[in-house]
């Protein structure tokens, strides 16, 4: 009798144990980068760290990818709306990978979110296959999407809206204020760089990551690189170009340059950060060029870069990257999520200098990659 109860107790304790590993994340925009970070977070559940392809860290502070759990899920698709989120992150119009096909049910429904500026006016009577069918239900509140998160026990909200949702954006920045929980911005909207949304986020002394991750290895890190071995080799830069296409909902979206202006302005300014010398505007472009239906969530990137060698004597340099762009997104996303987990156990609030510097685009402070690469291992090793 006595080693039954002694047995429950040690069930009941390793069951507590782990409800406490787990980090509870809403998310805001069931697109593609979203089905790859959900689907990442299954794949890894029963991989071992020699086997954690694609991840910059298999642990962070005792937090493993399986350890990340979806509690809920908003968005404004009628082909996603009262799903199971596991099923609708395969739903159209997403085009992403499919590397985790077969999802258990997760038991969250997504629910009908806020629209605002959420959906171009020109993706509405577009393609249905490629763009948004936005659903007739009723959009939900504040309160009660506040109300959603702490039934939940989220810890953290993710931001997956369409490029150019400002005032979405900052909508649901605010309910993650009032619902006491971390926010990660993985989009080129300012928040995490915007001085009076950091004083906010400082004085409820919740973490805040961003803005617009930087992918694992895409267009931006690439050209940062380069940029930075142009200067460590005493190479003028003087002129340079990126060039990016695809073919999912964001490129899309895209076409329309007013929503383009943060996009533009996050990835130039990643650029322009680590250049030995600012170029002038004219010198300088780098963004989204085109919509290309048939790449799907393929991104294909060009870059060109010209300066000068010892003896001003020419150079260029030409490079073509191609990548599937969600995926590319997903393992950094999952680094960003746990340690943001790590801040709000260590009740550090207020901007994540060093893992918005090393994981996203438009920090509120840029540094060079191996100075917030080092600064984020400082970060989660505790120092």
């Amino acid at each position: 009798m006595g080693e039954r109860k002694e047995h429950t107790h040690r069930e009941t304790r390793k069951e507590e144990d782990e409800t406490m590993k787990k980090i509870k994340i809403a998310i805001v925009g069931v697109g593609n980068c979203a089905s790859s970070l959900i689907q990442g977070i299954q794949y890894c559940q029963d991989k071992g760290s020699e086997e954690s392809i694609g991840l910059m860290h298999w642990e962070i502070g005792g937090y493993k990818p399986g350890d990340i759990e979806i509690v809920a899920a908003f968005d404004v698709d009628k082909r996603k709306v009262g799903l199971d989120v596991h099923e609708a992150i395969f739903s159209a119009p997403n085009c992403t990978a499919v590397f985790c096909p077969n999802l258990p049910k997760a038991g969250v429904t997504v629910h009908m979110g806020k629209m605002l500026d959420g959906v171009a006016s020109h993706m509405k009577n577009y393609d249905p296959k490629r763009t948004f069918v936005v659903s007739d239900a009723a959009e939900a509140s504040g309160e009660e999407i506040v109300k959603i998160l702490k039934e939940t026990g989220t810890d953290i909200l993710l931001n997956y809206l369409p490029v150019g949702s400002e005032k979405a954006s900052r909508f649901y920045a605010d309910l993650a204020l009032k619902a006491d929980v971390a926010f990660v911005n993985n989009i080129p909207v300012f928040i995490a760089s915007d001085p009076l949304w950091a004083k906010r986020f400082k004085e409820k002394n919740l973490p805040i990551i961003g803005d617009d991750i930087k992918a694992q290895l895409g267009a931006t890190i690439t050209h940062r690189t380069l940029c930075d071995l142009f200067k460590k080799r005493g190479v003028k830069l003087e002129r340079t170009y990126q060039l990016n296409t695809g073919g999912n909902t964001d490129f899309l979206n895209m076409l329309d340059h007013e929503r383009l202006a943060s996009k533009k302005e996050s990835k130039t300014e990643a650029v322009q950060a680590v250049t030995a010398k600012r170029l002038e505007s004219d010198n300088i472009h780098v963004g989204p060029s085109d919509y290309v239906p048939w790449q799907n969530d393929n991104k294909v990137c060009f870059i060109r870069m010209e300066g000068k060698l010892f003896g001003d004597v020419p150079m260029n340099i030409e490079l073509r990257l191609s990548v599937e762009d969600s995926p590319n997104s997903a393992g950094v996303a999952i680094d960003a999520i746990r340690c943001a987990k790590l801040a709000l156990d260590r009740k550090k609030g207020g901007i994540l200098t060093a893992p918005s510097a090393y994981f996203c685009k438009h920090p509120p402070k840029q540094f060079t990659d191996d100075e917030a690469h080092k600064m984020t291992e400082a970060f989660i090793a505790g120092n």
